[in-house]
């Protein structure tokens, strides 16, 4: 299936590993030319080389997302390089497990800058080009905690939850513009993060990673945890021509792990 997006502009933020990466990979494969960018800038480079390895189109981007002041230079060197973004992945890295309660106004303040704030004002730099061309795409991957919030994740749930708010009503502004707005929520996938913190799970109750994460199995219809290859080409096709009526929506990639309807 050609997804119509060869020579399209992307900007895929947390690209340096895990989803981020795997999402940069599948948009350069379907023939976009990926920024990919990731607060360690030599984990970008990394994602990169592998881009470039097969034979697609990137460059890599250094970006601290807590730093507002960064949005404009930063999209300003991947316009000069690559043309002004059409698709935009928005991931950013998740707080240290806690309760939602008794945290600081100071931590709350810092993961809302870095985990809404920031996609927040990406977003609304990118979106006047879009709407010009009458084209775009601004996917969000968030957590499975927005439907079933996770125990012990009490900042991610909180903070996460607002962009499901934020992205419907976006998606409802810029609709006719053809410009689609939606999020992805992944279950248990297998990345860094997720051994993260099923080693803290193991740590907090006493108990072998290895059972904690067999327990986790268990709790997947599917039977395993996820690849991140299969999380990003549910982006990657989100992120095309042949998703042009997909706008507003909550997308889960969990492998029927969430329980709701």
């Amino acid at each position: 299936m050609d997804l119509g997006i060869k020579g399209k502009t992307a900007l895929v933020l947390g690209a340096g590993g895990g989803l981020g990466s795997a999402i940069a990979k599948s948009l350069a494969v379907e023939g976009a030319q990926v920024a990919v960018a990731d607060i360690n800038k030599e984990a970008a480079e990394k994602t990169v080389a592998d881009i470039q390895a097969s034979g697609d189109s990137a460059m890599a981007v250094g970006w601290d997302l807590g730093d507002l002041s960064a949005v404009e230079p930063n999209l300003s060197l991947i316009a000069k390089q690559l043309g002004s973004v059409d698709i935009l992945v928005n991931i950013t890295g998740g707080p240290p497990p806690t309760l939602v309660s008794g945290q600081s106004a100071d931590s709350w303040r810092k993961y809302f800058d870095n985990m809404v704030l920031s996609v927040i004002a990406i977003s609304d730099a990118v979106l006047p080009k879009m709407r010009e061309k009458k084209w775009g795409r601004i996917i969000t991957s968030t957590s499975s905690g927005v439907v079933a919030p996770i125990p012990n994740l009490g900042l991610s749930n909180a903070l996460r939850m607002s962009l499901l708010g934020w992205s419907k009503t976006l998606a409802g502004e810029v609709g006719r513009d053809g410009v689609t707005v939606n999020i992805v929520l992944p279950g248990r996938i297998a990345t860094q993060r997720i051994a993260f913190l099923d080693e803290q799970k193991a740590k907090r109750d006493g108990k072998a990673v290895e059972e904690v994460s067999a327990a986790s199995t268990a709790s997947i219809p599917v039977g395993r945890y996820g690849e991140p290859r299969e999380y990003a080409d549910v982006v990657a096709f989100l992120a095309s021509a042949r998703a042009s009526y997909l706008t507003g929506s909550v997308i889960r990639v969990d492998g029927g792990l969430i329980s709701s309807v």
